[in-house]
């Protein structure tokens, strides 16, 4: 994965989002969360399960990147992430 501070990193210009849509976006990455607390809480998981913490794991990542965090609690998120890469 890019870092930022790869020379091939390309930024995309932030989105302006409305407090809704931040909302939106807060709540599904909640769900994503939720998908790899319950995921990393089983005894062992099979192939499709350790994919789907990855793919969670990756979309908190974008997740938390964003700038248009306002009020929301990233430590959840960001938790997420560390309990998936374990």
């Amino acid at each position: 994965m890019l870092q930022a501070s790869d020379p091939h990193f390309l930024t995309m210009p932030e989105e302006t989002l409305t407090a809704a849509e931040i909302a939106q976006n807060y709540s599904a990455a909640l769900d994503s969360v939720t998908v790899i607390t319950d995921l990393m809480a089983l005894s062992a998981r099979d192939d499709d399960q350790t994919a789907t913490v990855a793919r969670n794991v990756e979309h908190l990542q974008l997740m938390v990147a964003k700038t248009y965090w306002t009020t929301e609690d990233l430590a959840p998120l960001n938790a997420a992430i560390t309990a998936g890469q374990a």
